[in-house]
């Protein structure tokens, strides 16, 4: 148990990273996913190829080898990030692809009759998608927004393999140093991570039931 109480200052620091990690990725490609969705169901045909390739090659890509072009191939272009801004990058490109698909399921689950009508009182594409479709289609995939964000939590551990200090990391680094409480400290990043991901389960499970409520 010392070996625990000794470092839970560097666990405590990498706990914190990976809510920051997950937290900043998730956001992102969830902006990301909404615009490309937007683009999967837009007139244009081009606008629906780009998309369509996006999510094609980015979700049939493992997610290691996104980090590891963000972290050693983009330097060689001359782009200089943290090695955290990378791991950013490549998480919100990897899931902006997942939330993409949960957003179009989303806008699919939506009448037809409501663009129909958008379209009847003089909206656009975009008004109609922006102001009509997607404030419907967002609020019925909440809970599989939030599925999507609990894996964010637990891809971000690649990250560790690529320098930065998030829980996974830390929990490597005090194995090495601590090798004869390897089991405990296995346990006390279990639990730091089931902090995040159990009350994120619990708050896609209670907006489910009262998503079902109202309808």
């Amino acid at each position: 148990m010392t070996a625990v109480l000794d470092n839970i200052g560097l666990l405590w620091t990498g706990f914190w990273t990976t809510i920051l990690l997950s937290v900043l990725s998730g956001a992102v490609a969830l902006v990301l996913g909404t615009i490309v969705a937007g683009m999967r169901v837009s007139p244009v045909p081009l606008l629906r190829a780009i998309g369509a390739i996006y999510v094609a090659v980015v979700r049939n890509t493992p997610s290691t080898l996104l980090f590891f072009f963000a972290a050693f191939i983009l330097p060689e272009l001359g782009v200089q990030f943290s090695y955290f801004v990378f791991a950013w990058i490549a998480l919100s490109i990897y899931y902006g692809s997942f939330f993409c698909e949960v957003v179009r399921s989303g806008i699919n689950s939506v009448s037809v009759g409501q663009a129909e009508a958008a379209r009847a009182l003089g909206f656009n594409f975009t008004m109609t998608l922006g102001n009509v479709i997607l404030p419907q289609a967002l609020r019925t995939v909440v809970p599989p927004l939030i599925n999507t964000f609990i894996a964010v939590v637990r891809t971000s551990a690649i990250a560790g393999a690529f320098g930065v200090a998030e829980l996974f990391a830390m929990m490597n680094r005090l194995a090495n140093k601590e090798s004869h409480a390897v089991l405990l400290i296995l346990a006390a990043v279990a639990v730091l991570y089931l902090l995040i991901t159990i009350p994120a389960s619990l708050l896609a499970e209670f907006l489910e039931r009262k998503a079902a409520f109202s309808r």
